[in-house]
């Protein structure tokens, strides 16, 4: 008995004797543990800190590329203050401003290196990537970073460059762009600083590790701790890594006796914390069913139909409004690829080619694109799609989610809505047809009048010289002239009713004048209005309609000489005056010296039927400036000085 109670003594003290042992390295393995989490979370806080900076002085350096286009500088002026900010930012090895059209006016290189391209020049093709990267800055009204690419340099060695292009916008109009060529070797010890550097290795790395630029000593250790973050750009995606060496964990003197002092505690902490992470992990696991259910529920009361593919084009996942739309079960059509039976066979070929390229890698439109599916009972119906790549926990691209929208209902919708606007065409055609007729009868006056003049003065000289034959001839081709006038009148109006497009011819500003000149002549010699020409010399022709055009003439002029028939005023003086305008369009200007236009009827001076004539019918004002809104200008009236009126009106030059 003695002999088997010894035996389970040192059994017990044993197991005691392990247990503390076993304790004691799982106190060692936890603290060297514990060691590695800090060192990782301080390296990581590090590296977030380090982008947080990165990103920052990219903002600033963009504002103070932004101030060297302040107050539209020259070549000269732009190259100065370029050149400061190379001496201030030794991260940026190079500075170019460029126009609209990508063609260089000025460029600067950092003062501390020698210049990028002095080995292989600067080409930039019509696909480059930086004419892409501006393309894209111009999209985002703003900075655009592109990919990285390497430079070699005379030295045999070279540099990783990042180019960053900004637009140059002057009131809504791009005039350029400002490209910042960036090393990324120097952003690291310019940006970083040697305190990050001095204790670990900081390196811009690519997706599969290949380091673009580092810096720093690598020293090598028993533990390497290391971290990496995103460096998110406009344009453009870098990786910044930071790699830290140390030793093993290091155990102090008094671990033994804290360890004995706290091993019940430690028992007590684990049991506790065990608990804990149980009750954690359970509590985590009906959130987790929770959420699952509730994303079914709302999938399931979708109207839309989803679908979700793999990188091969099998089909992993359909929604019940998917199955509903074309007629087939989840069963049937979980894991198909190509020639799903929703397809119809005479689009088979075709979708099979586009699925080919959406497996190729390529985006499809964000908007989305239509296409046709078949229900199981062989209806055709059309859909819209749109797809975006599904993206899994670990940021990889596993599949594509597409959204598919029944949209039979909105074509019918639009049938219906596009047979109502042709109804109302219709009715504003016929609308169109009492207009047409009022503007006939008003601007038909013109020419009618004249030819009734001419008529007049031919019989009056057949009566009083009949041997004046040349005389009588001019007059019979001026009233053939008129007649035809009067042709392109109707066709004109008729054209300019319907909304057509007018013929437009090129034509001299002289020889609108000239048109009009001998109608404004008999008009004026009956109101005893002296008319003058200003035609400014050397002006290039217009394009318009000839016709429109000399009718608004006419029109303006007999308004003008009709506001002059006045008793009180002994000088009559209308004149007609064509000049440049400027931004490649000739001002036509038509002035009297009348009592003016009143400012009670000046704002419906254009409305249509609105006339201060006791014979007119208020369409010719209306007329006119609507024809020159046609040709892309306006028709505008200021006061003459010392009085009377102006109205002018602008054509393009051909």
């Amino acid at each position: 008995m003695r002999i088997n109670s010894v035996w389970r003594r040192r059994i017990l003290w044993t197991a005691l004797l392990m247990l503390l042992v076993f304790l004691l390295a799982m106190l060692v393995w936890l603290a060297g543990r514990y060691e590695a989490s800090q060192e990782q979370s301080r390296i990581e806080r590090a590296t977030s800190e380090a982008v947080s900076d990165v990103r920052a002085d990219f903002s600033r350096n963009a504002q103070s590329l932004q101030a060297t286009q302040f107050g539209e500088p020259t070549a000269t002026s732009w190259f100065l203050s370029a050149y400061a900010l190379l001496r201030e930012r030794r991260e940026i090895v190079r500075l170019e401003w460029r126009d609209a059209a990508f063609n260089l006016t000025a460029d600067v290189d950092s003062p501390y290196r020698s210049p990028v391209f002095e080995r292989g020049g600067r080409v930039i093709s019509a696909n480059s990537e930086l004419i892409q990267n501006c393309n894209n800055a111009r999209r985002y009204s703003g900075p655009s970073y592109a990919s990285t690419y390497y430079v070699p340099l005379n030295d045999g060695m070279g540099v990783e460059i990042m180019e960053l292009c900004m637009p140059l916008v002057d009131s809504g109009q791009l005039t350029g762009y400002l490209v910042a060529l960036y090393s990324l070797h120097d952003v690291l010890e310019e940006l970083l600083g040697r305190h990050l550097t001095r204790h670990q290795e900081v390196a811009f790395t690519e997706g599969d590790g290949t380091r673009l630029a580092v810096m720093g000593t690598a020293r090598r250790a028993s533990r390497v701790f290391s971290a990496q973050q995103l460096v998110d750009l406009p344009g453009t995606t870098l990786v910044l890594r930071m790699d830290s060496w140390r030793g093993s964990p290091d155990l102090f003197p008094n671990l033994l006796t804290a360890l004995v002092a706290t091993l019940v505690i430690a028992l007590v902490s684990i049991l506790y914390q065990l608990g804990k992470d149980t009750r954690r992990r359970l509590k985590a696991e009906r959130d987790l069913a929770d959420a699952l259910a509730f994303r079914k529920a709302m999938e399931d009361s979708l109207i839309t139909g989803l679908r979700a593919r793999d990188l091969k084009g099998r089909i992993t996942y359909v929604n019940p409004a998917f199955c509903q739309m074309v007629g087939f079960s989840a069963d049937e059509l979980v894991g198909l690829s190509v020639n799903a039976p929703y397809w119809p066979p005479e689009f088979a070929e075709e979708y099979k080619r586009r699925q080919d390229i959406r497996l190729a890698g390529n985006s499809p439109p964000r908007e989305g694109f239509e296409s046709v599916f078949m229900h199981r009972d062989g209806t055709r119906f059309p859909v819209l799609i749109i797809e975006a790549p599904l993206i899994n926990a670990q940021g990889e691209q596993t599949g594509w989610m597409s959204a598919c929208l029944d949209i039979r209902e909105q074509r019918r919708v639009e049938e219906i809505s596009r047979a109502s606007q042709d109804r109302l065409q219709a009715t504003a055609r016929l609308a169109m047809v009492g207009e047409m007729a009022s503007l006939l009868s008003h601007e038909l006056n013109q020419p009618l009048a004249a030819i009734q003049s001419y008529a007049s003065g031919s019989i009056n000289l057949l009566r009083d010289e009949p041997e004046n034959r040349r005389d009588i001839e001019i007059a019979m081709q001026r009233i053939a002239q008129q007649a035809e006038r009067a042709g392109k009148v109707i066709k004109s109006v008729h054209d300019f009713v319907r909304r057509r497009d007018q013929t437009r011819e090129v034509v001299k500003p002289q020889a609108l004048i000239d048109a009009v000149l001998p109608l404004v002549n008999l008009q004026a010699r009956k109101l005893s209005v002296q008319v003058c020409l200003e035609v400014a010399p050397g002006l290039p022709a217009v394009l318009c309609d000839r016709t429109m055009v000399e009718q608004v003439l006419l029109n303006l002029a007999r308004n003008g000489m009709q506001a002059m028939d006045l008793p009180e005023l002994r000088q009559r003086v209308l004149t007609l005056s064509v000049r440049g305008a400027g931004a490649r369009r000739i001002e036509f200007a038509v002035s009297d010296v009348g009592m003016g236009v009143r400012e009670d009827i000046a704002d419906q001076l254009f409305t249509p039927f609105f006339t201060t004539k006791a014979e007119g019918m208020g369409l010719g004002l209306s007329f006119c400036r609507t024809v020159a809104e046609q040709h892309g200008g306006t028709l505008v009236h200021t006061p003459n000085s010392p009085q009377g009126t102006v109205f002018s009106f602008a054509l393009p030059v051909a």
